[in-house]
């Protein structure tokens, strides 16, 4: 039996945009499905994202959905989505494509314990946190 642990993100009114951006991030597949699809009642939440999945390259998971509108929504704080391995053209890749449009928190340099580490806030206000094992590249 095998246990996944996978971030879950939650937006308001953004996770298809942020799902399709992802996707383009991560490659995989992508499913979503809408409040719509599941027999919501409430009309403001129909084409809203009730689940969606992107099942990506190198065996990442990440699921999103909107917060439905009768639901308080809080914006992602106090953690980060970590991104780890040393394969380096991949996580390069990665750091590359996730800033687009967000803001360097450290750029991707290698770090005093040795690895390539960066940090960004993608356009979607997400934390993420990228290391590189061996730090190939400075």
């Amino acid at each position: 039996m095998s246990v996944t642990l996978n971030p879950y993100l939650n937006f308001r009114d953004e996770a298809r945009q942020a799902l399709e951006f992802y996707h383009s991030v991560f490659g995989g597949t992508l499913n979503v499905s809408t409040f719509a699809d599941f027999g919501q009642a409430d009309p403001a939440d129909a084409d809203k994202i009730m689940h969606g999945q992107i099942d990506g390259d190198h065996g990442i998971t990440l699921m999103a959905a909107d917060t439905p509108s009768h639901l308080e929504y809080r914006p992602a704080a106090g953690f980060s989505v970590s991104l780890s391995g040393d394969d380096d053209a991949v996580l390069r890749g990665y750091y590359d494509r996730l800033v687009d449009g967000g803001t360097v928190v450290e750029p991707l340099v290698v770090a005093p314990w040795g690895d390539a580490f960066g940090m960004l806030v993608d356009r979607f206000g997400v934390s993420w946190l990228v290391n590189i094992a061996g730090g190939a590249q400075a």
